[in-house]
């Protein structure tokens, strides 16, 4: 890969960069809005990065008002071309464990009424992405060769159920999302991963199983349970992305 500007978009529980020497911090407005927070310019592992934090720096946005079209048009506008989302996701399939890492290569859209789209308004032709591969590939497969390469117990693949939020689903909604071939489950993959490929950028999620999806563990999901695990797997987690960004 050719060295170009890296964001990384924060998900629960991954709120700052260990390591990053910060250089400034840049508020943006956008043409659709304010995004989560102000972009964190810094330098990590010799690499100039872009963090921002999906659901704001105190964790205040829950998944369904996050303003994902304002996030991704200014990571765009300041020039970034790669982006590694982190994400908080349940483990529906038998391999998708609590604290395991899932760098998902498919995704289902169960989200609704969230502004989906850059092309909508002041149009001169109609447009259309190819959306075959909703991730990255290439970003994808570095993400899974460097956690290997690092010791991580990783699954390389996986299909993303993005659902809307904020509570947590029924079994009968796990049951269906299974029966439709999803692996895990979360609330924030869309409409983020189709914007970014909206505005060309080359991104991948990095997804952490922080709990069983309902019906697939014991007992009801409880907060404690869920920011344990986040926690557990946030190291691994970090250890990744400043690997990666030793060869992005």
């Amino acid at each position: 890969m050719s060295e170009s500007r890296i964001g990384i978009i924060g998900g629960t529980g991954l709120y700052s960069l260990e390591g990053l020497e910060i250089t400034h911090r840049e508020v943006m407005h956008t043409p659709f809005g304010e995004p989560s927070g102000p972009l964190t310019h810094g330098v990590l592992n010799g690499r100039d990065i872009v963090f921002l934090a999906r659901h704001g720096y105190s964790h205040t946005i829950p998944p369904h008002r996050v303003n994902y079209r304002a996030n991704i048009w200014a990571l765009k506008n300041i020039g970034v071309h790669r982006v590694i989302a982190v994400a908080a996701v349940g483990g529906i399939t038998g391999e998708m464990r609590p604290r395991r890492i899932v760098i998902p290569d498919q995704i289902i859209d169960y989200t609704w009424a969230r502004a989906h789209t850059f092309f909508e308004e002041d149009l001169s032709h109609v447009t259309h992405v190819d959306f075959t591969e909703p991730y990255c590939r290439e970003l994808r497969e570095t993400l899974v060769r460097v956690a290997r390469d690092i010791g991580l117990d990783i699954c390389d693949r996986g299909t993303y159920a993005a659902m809307q939020g904020p509570r947590l689903e029924s079994t009968a909604e796990i049951d269906r999302l299974e029966r439709d071939g999803c692996d895990i489950v979360g609330m924030t993959g869309m409409p983020e991963t189709a914007l970014a490929r909206e505005l060309g950028l080359c991104y991948a999620s990095c997804a952490v199983v922080a709990n069983w999806a309902a019906g697939r563990g014991e007992g009801e999901i409880t907060m404690e349970e869920v920011n344990a695990n986040i926690a557990a797997s946030l190291s691994e987690v970090r250890h990744l992305l400043g690997a990666v960004l030793k060869v992005v």
